[in-house]
């Protein structure tokens, strides 16, 4: 079977090995495994600089197709992304046309254009990933909007599993809720909540990026610092809001307090979460949030915001929190946690049971169900 991907994660090539970002490459190294040939339809980084969230595929019958990133923010840009649609276009067209099996990933502006390519082929099997937010209340730009009506339509789209997270009015037969997964059944083990009578450890992970509001962590730990709790935040990840991080910390004389790691490997972000009390995430949109379904896994409590399918994710407060963004109510949240032991083990225990059931290897045996079903119906 010859697989095509089409998704806009940029890709560094070092020695004839495909790079990306680690969580797409490990998921679809899981997909790869059930495939003979991939036609891989993507855009390249500017840069060749590869670091600890990079890492390669495993399979080495790829084929890679590139495509001109492009966007819609500035007149520049608009003029590029015109001179560069048809050419776009039609690398699409032909990897979907030599393809057995189209694989869109979604949603993003080459997902978009994954969408409206995907309609000339009807008859041929198709999977789709819906990474963001499938909520059709919540506020999206125009061109996510628009892959949703595309991927949710059975007229336009045929012979197509759109894989979301969560489950949402409205949803046709092309839609199938899922998951997404991190660690595999080996890993799972009783993991003993930890004990709140020493320091409180929080960590935050993902981009520092205004998105996800990495600064409203920040400001929450100065708070309980203030009214004289023992508390301590390491934040992982890197993006444009580092800069307002580092000075916030050093003008509030935090450095004690708040560590900045930057970018780490999985290992080291594993053994983060196996020793905080609580992961805190107010991020404004979320798909299924990976860190939070990894912090519960190793009984680290989420705090973190009713976005998506989050609320489902923490079972309605009875594996975690939700933020109000208020900082008043939310740092007496995070104390009546950190005072009452006995709720937050129990809380603890609930979401370690619930994440552990979503494993590499369950994640794996429907990747693997879907793909040979649509193999057999196309031979069908």
């Amino acid at each position: 079977m010859k697989f095509c991907v089409i998704t806009h994660v940029e890709h560094i090539e070092v020695n004839h090995q495909f790079y990306g970002y680690a969580p797409y490459i490990n998921e679809m190294n899981i997909w790869f495994n059930y495939v003979d040939e991939v036609e891989l339809v993507a855009p390249k980084a500017q840069h060749s600089q590869l670091n600890p969230i990079y890492i390669n595929y495993q399979k080495s019958t790829i084929v890679f197709n590139e495509l001109q990133a492009f966007n819609l923010k500035s007149i520049k840009a608009i003029a590029k992304t015109i001179f560069s649609l048809p050419k776009n276009f039609r690398i699409i067209y032909k990897a979907c046309k030599k393809s057995d099996h189209i694989h869109l990933r979604c949603p993003g502006n080459i997902g978009l254009l994954g969408c409206l390519v995907q309609i000339f082929f009807p008859s041929k099997p198709k999977t789709a990933k819906y990474a963001g937010n499938w909520d059709p209340k919540s506020k999206q730009p125009w061109s996510y909007k628009i892959q949703k009506w595309i991927l949710n339509n059975t007229f336009l789209t045929k012979n197509m599993k759109v894989l979301v997270y969560g489950e949402w009015q409205g949803m046709s037969s092309n839609i199938k809720p899922f998951f997404t997964a991190t660690y595999s059944n080996s890993q799972r083990k009783y993991i003993e909540p930890r004990k709140l009578n020493a320091t409180i450890q929080f960590m935050f992970v993902g981009t520092l990026s205004e998105g996800k509001r990495p600064l409203y962590a920040v400001q929450l730990l100065h708070l309980l610092k203030k009214q004289g709790y023992d508390v301590c935040l390491t934040i992982f990840g890197d993006g444009i809001e580092k800069n307002a991080l580092e000075n916030y910390i050093f003008q509030n004389n935090l450095q004690d307090t708040i560590f900045l790691k930057g970018n780490q490997a999985k290992d080291v972000v594993e053994k983060a979460y196996k020793e905080s009390h609580f992961l805190l995430l107010a991020s404004k949109s979320e798909g299924w949030p990976k860190v939070v379904a990894e912090a519960m896994f190793w009984g680290c409590l989420p705090l973190t915001t009713n976005v998506s399918c989050v609320n489902y994710m923490i079972g309605n407060g009875t594996r975690g929190k939700l933020l109000s963004l208020d900082q008043a109510s939310d740092v007496q949240l995070i104390t009546s946690l950190m005072t009452n032991e006995s709720d937050y083990f129990d809380m603890c225990e609930n979401a370690i049971n619930w994440s552990q059931q979503f494993t590499t290897d369950y994640f794996e045996e429907e990747i693997k169900k879907m793909i040979l079903y649509n193999e057999s119906s196309s031979v069908n």
